[in-house]
């Protein structure tokens, strides 16, 4: 009597329909090491100042590991509490790498200071920082940078990295874990994208409102507005919104609490 399988000659094989594997699995071993910490910011330029906030919360996951975490400061100033600066940073993303990022600049500004008698212009310090980033595009900051200051003019200057170092001069901008939820609200309150002008026309022959510089006052409004709705709907913005305005005058540092759950 024939067995279950059916008569078997020598040599032959047995088919299944399914395969079975021949060997072990093949591991991957890899290194990543990157995080990213969460928090936003955004940058507002006006007549003749420049403002840059940021949220305080450092998270990993779903995990909060401070409400207390800067990712903004001022650079090349004269001692550790940074007075006598007239360039403000942030840096959001991986936190190591935003500190590093901060301490080079900041050494290499106030090293320039030293050398030429003479503080280092916003300008200059954006192609210096665009050059630092490049250097490292093999294995970059994970960070997304934000710069700002005055211009030759008095003119407020805000400067937006990518981790390489390409940038460009802007009105406005908004980087981190909520800047997709930011940055429509600046483009619709600052760069007035969307918004016509009342009776100038109907349907299409409606004639755009051109963008102006905002009093300093109503930007702080629209900054505080931009961070209290973020934090409504995302988890890894909140705690408190650092605000730093940099003038003639020097540079005011503004705090204000926001959500902490």
């Amino acid at each position: 009597m024939t067995s279950f399988m059916g008569h078997q000659s020598r040599g032959e094989t047995i088919g299944y329909s399914f395969s079975e594997p021949t060997a072990a699995p093949v591991k991957q071993h890899s290194f990543y090491p990157y995080t990213d910490n969460g928090g936003s910011t955004l940058g507002i330029t006006g007549s003749d100042f420049a403002i840059l906030a940021g949220d305080t919360r450092s998270t990993s996951g779903y995990n909060i590991n401070s409400r207390m975490v800067p990712k903004v400061f001022r650079i090349g100033g004269d001692d550790e509490t940074g007075e006598g600066a007239q360039i403000l940073l942030s840096v959001v993303g991986f936190a190591a790498d935003g500190n590093a990022l901060k301490e080079r600049l900041d050494t290499m500004v106030r090293m320039y200071k030293y050398q030429h008698g003479k503080s280092m212009s916003v300008g200059a310090c954006a192609q210096r920082l665009s050059t630092i980033l490049y250097e490292k595009r093999f294995f970059p900051y994970y960070v997304h940078a934000i710069l700002a200051g005055l211009d030759e003019e008095g003119k407020g200057a805000l400067y937006s990295y990518d981790p390489v170092g390409s940038y460009e001069r802007e009105q406005c901008r908004a980087a981190g874990a909520a800047s997709s939820l930011i940055m429509p609200f600046l483009d619709n309150q600052v760069n007035f994208k969307n918004q016509y002008i009342p009776g100038s026309g109907e349907g299409h022959a409606l004639e755009p409102k051109k963008a102006e510089p905002l009093p300093k006052n109503t930007v702080k409004q629209l900054v505080r507005d931009a961070f209290t709705s973020a934090v409504e709907r995302h988890i890894e913005v909140g705690d408190g919104l650092q605000m730093m305005i940099i003038t003639r005058e020097g540079i005011e540092e503004v705090y204000h609490p926001l959500k902490k759950d």
